[in-house]
């Protein structure tokens, strides 16, 4: 689906301010989901030159996850479940930087998982064209609701 009717990216993930890094929705199904960013909007993460390291694609791959989870609530009819990044597999980054005006896009398709361990197969690649800049796999554990993370809880209780 792309018809780009989606909600702001703060309406799909607990991110608030600055630490909300992807600009919009590309796409979506219940797959994948493919999210755009502008590195200068990252400032707060920024080099002083503007740059922002090449690790942050690992936050835009987590934070396009919990977009594909926010979504996918609101096609259900639920809330987003909370989620917590657990780590990361088979990393591999072809930038050391992003510098500003330099459009990415990173992609987060499902492969495992709905509460509890999930898993994604995430990418990331200059909206200009090329390959992926920085990939790898992206581990997160769901949580049914906020009170079971409060209450130390896995999925069951």
């Amino acid at each position: 689906m792309s018809d780009g009717t989606w909600p702001p990216i703060a309406e799909l993930i607990p991110h608030a301010g600055s630490m909300c890094l992807l600009d919009r929705v590309v796409e979506h199904s219940p797959a994948e989901t493919t999210c755009a960013v502008d590195p200068a909007a990252s400032d707060l993460l920024a080099r002083a030159d503007g740059s922002v390291p090449a690790w942050i694609g690992v936050e835009y791959m987590a934070q396009c996850v919990a977009v594909h989870g926010g979504l996918a609530a609101r096609s259900r009819g639920e809330s987003p479940k909370p989620g917590i990044l657990l780590g990361s597999r088979r990393l591999r980054f072809d930038a050391r930087d992003f510098v500003p005006g330099d459009e990415l896009l990173v992609r987060a398709r499902h492969e495992a998982g709905e509460t509890g361990l999930v898993v994604f197969d995430c990418s990331l690649a200059r909206a200009a064209g090329g390959g992926p800049v920085v990939e790898g796999r992206i581990n997160v554990y769901r949580f049914e609701d906020w009170q079971a993370i409060r209450k130390g809880g896995g999925a069951d209780g």
